[in-house]
């Protein structure tokens, strides 16, 4: 089982990334797929989440209205679209796969993104 990031990278205030998570090793469609970021010195937070086939999504206050997760089923990818980003959203972000029944949770390696001028 792989959940590989990539997309991270040094933005100024006010720009954008895209974050990419490629899974295989598991059935990608079967789970709920999030974004979690850790900042130094804090918790582990959830992001923003987004349902099996991709009807519902969820967002952390924080991040409401500047970034939007999808997925593509076909190709085992979600993504998180970061727009007007500010230098608090630096962290280190982390792509998680869920499913219940069995329980089984996945992690990624995480990606660094650093918002700074």
């Amino acid at each position: 089982v792989q959940l590989v990031e990539s997309g991270g990278g040094l933005v100024q205030p006010g720009g954008s990334l895209r974050l990419s998570c490629a899974g295989s090793g598991f059935t990608f469609s079967n789970y709920v797929m999030s974004w979690y970021r850790q900042a130094p010195g804090k918790e582990r937070e959830l992001v923003a989440r987004i349902t099996t086939a991709g009807g519902s999504t969820s967002y952390a206050e924080s991040v409401k209205g500047r970034f939007t997760i999808s997925r593509d089923n076909a190709k085992n990818t979600v993504y998180l679209q970061m727009n007007m980003l500010k230098p608090e959203d630096t962290a280190v972000y982390y792509c998680n796969g869920g499913i219940n029944y069995p329980y089984r949770r996945y992690w990624g390696q995480g990606t660094q993104v650093t918002v700074s001028s």
